[in-house]
């Protein structure tokens, strides 16, 4: 939640759970709801709402209950828990001793989270991590406009110290020359992407029905979101005259 608007965000809460009223019901344990404002503006609230939510609690859709239930006892619900923790965050870590440095998945590099995004949200973290394999595969591809080779071949000459060819153009993460530097960055960058291929996607796709914790998932994601960076961060080398 680091780069979030929290007085924007908590904003928005506060309007949201103030056009909803809840009162208690004369028989024990039983509440209501009374809507202070229509049906429709607080339709288009819950949009606003549904974004922060996405930001705050990443996995709130599977961790609370359906918060269409009940008309709108459950969104009132889960944004006053949203409104807590924004405005409380900080004392929260304090007290807690909770000051390490975190990252949400909503974070990681746009290729990653663009692949991972719809199955992450469903609760689907092997497929997530997968779909976003392939996302990453996809848009190198792409850059160095290449459909012949893919995966661990696609990286290896993508990130080859070789010159570029005609028609094998390559990616270059600094300015070639002959440091030790330079060949570092290349070779480390090809040696990442195998061991990602060999220790991440051939397992997800060799072992089916395997599900992966969501604690594990986000740390294959955040391993492709560095790759990704690099690729993207990459000038692209090709043969000379060729365009």
């Amino acid at each position: 939640m680091s780069d979030i608007d929290r007085e924007w965000a908590i904003s928005e809460l506060s309007n949201f759970i103030t056009a909803i009223k809840i009162i208690r019901d004369p028989s024990p344990g039983i509440f209501a709801l009374i809507n202070v404002k229509s049906e429709e503006e607080i339709s288009s609230q819950a949009y606003v709402v549904d974004r922060i939510l996405d930001v705050v609690f990443p996995n709130w859709k599977q961790e609370f209950p359906d918060p269409r239930a009940d008309k709108w006892m459950g969104y009132y619900e889960v944004a006053l828990r949203a409104k807590t923790a924004l405005e409380r965050q900080t004392e929260i870590k304090e007290k807690l001793g909770d000051n390490s440095p975190h990252i949400t998945v909503s974070q990681l590099h746009p290729w990653i989270w663009e692949g991972a995004r719809s199955l992450w949200n469903s609760g689907h973290f092997c497929e997530a991590v997968s779909a976003a394999v392939r996302k990453i595969n996809a848009e190198t591809q792409n850059k160095i406009g290449r459909r012949d080779i893919s995966e661990t071949d696609l990286f290896k000459q993508a990130f080859s110290l070789d010159l570029a060819r005609e028609g094998k153009a390559r990616l270059r993460r600094m300015t070639p020359d002959s440091s030790k530097t330079y060949q570092s960055v290349q070779r480390g960058a090809w040696l990442f992407a195998e061991g990602i291929f060999a220790g991440i996607r051939n397992p997800l796709s060799h072992e089916a029905g395997n599900e992966l914790s969501e604690h594990e998932a986000l740390e294959y994601l955040a391993a492709l979101s560095v790759l990704a960076r690099w690729v993207d961060q990459s000038t692209v080398e090709k043969a000379r005259g060729e365009s």
